[in-house]
């Protein structure tokens, strides 16, 4: 039987983080695929994705949309639709918003896992309380983004099967598109972790994050400047200024750190705070891979991740004061590093590609008795 051709699929390439380093882990699996996307920065990615064989759409060429490629945001749509991989037996799509619409060629099977519908459509209201958007902008934004979730769903129906990065992600997949999902959780870098003894943790709490509105960094820095409770905050964002002028003399900043720095600060703290609703939340299982545990909103990716008493702290609803509630109960709490290290390696990237390599089998293996079958029934009925 011929080898099967495979095509990656995914957003854009201007910036990294989780969604990145699936596309990674996929692209170890498939070396060979080529990667369509609709931008490609090479300065703004790792030096590795310089060996691969990325294919962007015309947007590449439009002014700075490396840097500025909210603004395009009415492109995105006809950039996939205009990809062409014909030729390709399997789509594995990286998709949090467009690359799920791309068109599948006759014969060929789409499988994406989906990091999230997109949430700037399906949650507009939720996201621009955060966001500074002027009076015009909000007004002309909705008809957009209703048009938006119009393709979003239509597009959802090329797709054959769909992955998602966690349960909650699979119930959004099920309320917005009518579709299941099956949950195959992101691949984390379990490996990198280097727990410590008890007696070289020290005394502050860690948040890593974007610094960006929607992440409620502010709930974090109001909770700890109440509490007088050393927090550092790993992490860049357009956020950060306005972030900066609340933090009272016990927070600091340390801006973007390399993955050893990061996971040094993981294995001495004491936890790591997440107050947003993370689709899944790699850096919580980062923290708890060190052996440490996470206090996190319960909502999102966490309820997947964190076990409430056991590996960490869940709290509700999304306040300064629940999050002080939250710390207080940590501190009462007697937490084992060796089950917390235990219970994060359940999210290995090894464990990821397992699952997706087994997955994709199975359904082309169905695919082709499928086809087998129709082969079958076209000649005994002519």
């Amino acid at each position: 039987m011929p080898e099967q051709r495979v095509a990656l699929v995914h957003d854009y390439l201007n910036q990294y983080g989780g969604a990145e380093r699936v596309l990674e882990a996929l692209h170890d699996l498939y070396p060979d695929a080529p990667v369509f996307t609709s931008i490609y920065a090479p300065d703004l990615m790792p030096q590795a994705y310089r060996s691969w064989d990325i294919r962007p759409s015309f947007m590449q060429r439009l002014p700075a949309v490396h840097q500025r490629h909210q603004v395009y945001l009415p492109l995105y749509p006809l950039a996939f639709q205009r990809l062409r991989l014909d030729g390709f037996d399997l789509i594995l799509s990286s998709s949090s918003a467009w690359a799920k619409g791309v068109p599948t060629p006759p014969g060929a099977l789409h499988i994406c896992y989906c990091h999230s519908p997109m949430r700037f459509a399906w949650d507009f209201r939720r996201y621009a309380e955060r966001e500074r958007l002027g009076s015009g902008l909000r007004r002309l934004l909705p008809p957009l983004l209703a048009a938006l979730r119009r393709w979003d769903v239509a597009t959802s129906r090329r797709v054959d099967h769909f992955i998602a990065n966690s349960t909650a992600v699979a119930r959004r997949i099920a309320d917005f598109w009518g579709r299941e999902a099956t949950v195959i959780f992101p691949p984390v870098d379990t490996d990198g972790a280097q727990p410590v003894a008890p007696s070289q943790v020290g005394d502050y709490f860690l948040l890593v994050s974007r610094l960006v509105p929607y992440k409620r960094i502010d709930i974090a820095i109001e909770a700890f400047n109440a509490l007088r409770l050393p927090l550092k905050i790993v992490g860049e964002g357009r956020a950060r200024p306005d972030l900066e002028r609340i933090a009272g003399p016990t927070i600091e900043f340390l801006g973007a750190l390399s993955d050893e720095e990061k996971y040094r600060l993981y294995a001495r703290c004491r936890a790591a705070v997440f107050p947003a609703e993370d689709d899944f939340g790699i850096a919580q299982v980062e923290v708890q891979a060190s052996g440490r545990p996470a206090i996190a909103l319960a909502a999102g990716g966490a309820l997947d991740t964190v076990i409430d008493g056991v590996t960490g702290v869940l709290f509700a609803p999304q306040t300064p004061a629940a999050l002080i509630d939250a710390v207080r109960r940590f501190e009462q709490v007697s937490f084992s590093p060796e089950q917390i290290v235990a219970h994060a390696a359940r999210f290995s990237r090894a464990r990821f590609q397992r699952e997706i390599a087994d997955f994709v089998t199975e359904r082309l293996a169905a695919r082709r008795a499928s086809l087998a079958s129709h082969s079958t029934e076209v000649v005994t009925w002519s």
